[in-house]
């Protein structure tokens, strides 16, 4: 292997995704760190989805990661990395989730739909955000980020991927492991849900709810690195 210090320069923010899996294989850190940072935002919005916490979402991603990382051999290429890396963050969230409470049908939670939920505030900044954006604008995000709180989890879900970060259908039916209908029909049901709470202007803050930027991006990052690098030490 040639030392760390002597391998040549690598832009690794242009590499594709299939190229910094196999660098990350054979022990480039700074390929598995490029993955994180592509990946960060939307396993940090899917795992606080399911959790409702900002703390655990974070731990969730960390160690999903880890487990990532220890089984890149697995990934075969079908689906696309963000795809895989999405299924072990949902795994290991619902995992806690049924540790900690005892799973509700979606019978139940169907049900449940038309009552009012408990609102469960999101902080008003997260990391670094651009002051320019005005009080306006960060008051309209947080009435946003309470309404999709308040959704029942498989609508919620949902409306994450499709919406805030703008995946297909298909790639979020690959990614919640449902049929490309059952996405459309779940996101017709959070879209209604959310009119009878906020007005259509609204819409023009979906990208930018939830933001994972600056200092918690990198500082997770930087400590899935640590772990992996202890437990490749042991």
């Amino acid at each position: 292997m040639v030392p760390q210090d002597h391998r040549p320069l690598v832009d690794f923010a242009t590499l594709d995704d299939a190229t910094l899996v196999a660098l990350a294989r054979a022990g480039r850190r700074e390929a598995f760190r490029q993955i994180m940072q592509r990946c960060n935002r939307r396993l940090f919005r899917v795992a606080r989805g399911v959790v409702h916490d900002d703390h655990e979402a974070e731990d969730i991603v960390q160690a999903s990661y880890v487990s990532a990382f220890e089984h890149l051999a697995g990934f075969r290429g079908e689906a696309s990395l963000t795809t895989w890396l999405t299924r072990i963050v949902l795994n290991e969230a619902n995992g806690r989730l049924r540790a900690r409470k005892p799973t509700v049908g979606f019978d139940a939670i169907e049900a449940m739909q038309q009552e009012t939920g408990r609102v469960i505030a999101f902080p008003g900044r997260f990391g670094s955000e651009d002051p320019a954006a005005g009080a306006a604008r960060s008051e309209i995000r947080r009435l946003l980020e309470h309404a999709v709180d308040e959704l029942p989890e498989p609508f919620r879900l949902v409306f994450v991927l499709r919406e805030i970060e703008e995946c297909t259908v298909e790639d979020t039916a690959v990614s919640l492991g449902i049929k490309p209908e059952t996405v459309k029909t779940r996101l017709h049901r959070a879209r209604r849900l959310l009119r009878a709470a906020l007005h259509d202007k609204l819409a023009t803050t979906m990208t930018d709810a939830f933001p994972f930027l600056g200092a918690r991006c990198d500082r997770m990052t930087n400590t899935v690195l640590d772990r992996i690098a202890h437990r490749l030490r042991d």
